[in-house]
């Protein structure tokens, strides 16, 4: 049971699941699990804040709160995703895993048509509960306690990180970037690193395959003078964990937000442009993008590892900075490896898998490891009926959203734990006969890969790791793997304490 002792913001809906209205509500959920620690000592948003940080991630440690900020009177909250426990916690569930199901019940709505009349009400009541939690409109919001526009909008007012010592500047690590499509208005939430370039512009780094990208590109066809974004520096963890789900260009990270939350996530028009923001951001950045409008951004020390290098963006232009009365300002470190990104796309690797099995039905496990980096490795395991089928596997993961910039894919069999990967090494090494076992193909790759000859374009990877029959056109016969018998097993188990070992 949550604390009694928690602010009343804390709602609670059926099984118990957690709502947190904003990132306050979040904060004081985390001191209650005596998983977050206030730092009240002076430290420098430059370098300072993200080796502690880093430390703390790597270490498996609490939420940092930065009351001190050296130049700044606005605290500074990182980790706040970094362990899969505060991951789930953020998302209002105990364990990651529980997403997954919520997900196949979301699906199942579409999937099996109800037969029986209890299966009715039931998918009516499941219909309904997805209409109640869509975006609501409101016209006054906290994220508008406090309005600036003019000549007292400054981006460097706010305490942005430079994170690494080879960054080109300040950065904006934590942004929800919000825009519509010029030709059909649909709303993008994305984030998209920034870099602070003076006090009223800021890089933004659309990368080609986002769907943000997509709108600036579709501005500069459409030929508009300015593409609207607005901002959000924190808000719910729900909304701003959304804004990396990597979801079809028609469908809205607000409304997923509501659906995963049960509960609407309110809006309100900004004040300068035609966009809209969650009431609850603790800052609101408003601006625009010139189409055509390019500048050198970067480098920065990048989730990969290793620095992207200096390459030209589009230029941020800021018209308006709103806020609440007592802001936080949300941020992220990101680096070599596991880094507070990894545990946030665990949980969308959670998400993604009940959608994935609607399509790939054969598959059974997926597992996209830290080192892996999100576009690396991917491993599945799967159900292999007939000649070929790995390989469909692997193409039609290729063929799927931003999977296709998955760089390596090893297919094990379904009974295979793919998120132990001192198994998934044994049964790699041990299965595969290269020549046969190991196929190449190319297509678009990730901007931030360095390895491929050409920017954005490249090869892959699959590996066929699962056990080799007749269907493979197989005619040695496969050893069986060497396992103990369950009698002794459970004999042992039974005398385990009289051996004393």
């Amino acid at each position: 049971q949550i604390s009694e002792s928690m602010n009343l913001h804390l709602k609670y809906v059926i099984e118990g699941k957690m709502i947190f209205e904003n990132l306050k509500d979040f904060i004081e959920f985390l001191e209650s699990k005596n998983d977050l620690r206030r730092i009240s000592t002076e430290v420098d948003s430059e370098l300072e804040i993200s080796e502690i940080t880093d430390r703390t991630i790597k270490s498996g440690g609490p939420a940092l709160l930065f009351e001190n900020v050296k130049g700044f009177d606005i605290p500074v909250v990182t980790n706040i995703f970094g362990t899969h426990e505060r991951t789930a916690w953020a998302l209002g569930v105990e364990n990651s895993s529980d997403l997954t199901e919520k997900v196949r019940d979301i699906l199942g709505i579409v999937k099996t048509p109800p037969k029986s009349m209890l299966e009715k009400l039931k998918t009516l009541k499941d219909l309904v509960g997805v209409a109640r939690t869509q975006p609501k409109i409101i016209k006054k919001a906290p994220c508008q306690e406090v309005v600036n526009i003019g000549d007292e909008i400054n981006l460097k007012a706010l305490p942005h990180l430079k994170c690494w010592p080879m960054d080109g500047g300040k950065y904006i690590t934590l942004p929800l970037v919000i825009s519509k499509d010029p030709y059909t208005d649909k709303r993008n939430v994305g984030i998209y690193r920034m870099q602070v370039f003076d006090s009223t512009t800021a890089g933004m780094h659309w990368q080609t395959h986002k769907v943000g990208a997509g709108h600036y590109r579709s501005g500069e066809e459409s030929g508009i003078n300015r593409l609207e974004v607005a901002v959000s520096i924190g808000c719910d963890p729900v909304t701003m964990w959304s804004g990396a789900l990597p979801i079809p260009p028609d469908m809205d990270e607000i409304a997923i937000s509501g659906i995963l939350r049960d509960s609407s996530v309110q809006m309100v028009k900004c004040k300068t442009i035609d966009v809209e923001v969650p009431a609850e951001s603790e800052f609101v950045l408003e601006g625009y993008l010139t189409p055509g409008e390019l500048k050198p951004e970067g480098p920065f020390g990048d989730h990969t590892g290793y620095y992207s290098l200096e390459d030209d963006y589009p230029v941020f232009h800021l018209t308006a900075i709103t806020h609440k009365k007592d802001p936080i300002y949300a941020a992220t470190v990101v680096g070599r490896p596991p880094s507070e990104d990894y545990f946030m796309g665990k949980a969308i690797e959670r998400l993604m898998l009940p959608a994935l099995q609607l399509t790939l039905p054969e598959v059974v496990d997926m597992n996209m490891p830290a080192e892996g980096v999100f576009k690396n490795l991917v491993i599945v395991s799967m159900k292999k009926e007939y000649p070929g089928h790995t390989r469909k596997v692997m193409n039609a993961i290729w063929g799927l959203g931003l999977l296709m910039l998955s760089k390596t894919i090893i297919v094990v069999d379904d009974f295979v734990d793919v998120q132990n990967l001192s198994e998934v090494a044994w049964r790699v090494t041990g299965n595969i006969d290269p020549k046969n076992d190991i196929v190449f193909s190319e297509g678009p790759v990730d901007d931030l890969d360095h390895s491929s000859q050409n920017p954005k374009f490249g090869s892959k990877m699959g590996i066929d790791a699962t056990q080799k029959t007749e269907l493979d056109g197989r005619t040695r016969e496969w050893p069986p793997d060497v396992v103990m018998s369950d009698d002794i097993k459970e004999l042992v188990t039974k005398k385990w304490d009289k051996y004393g070992i």
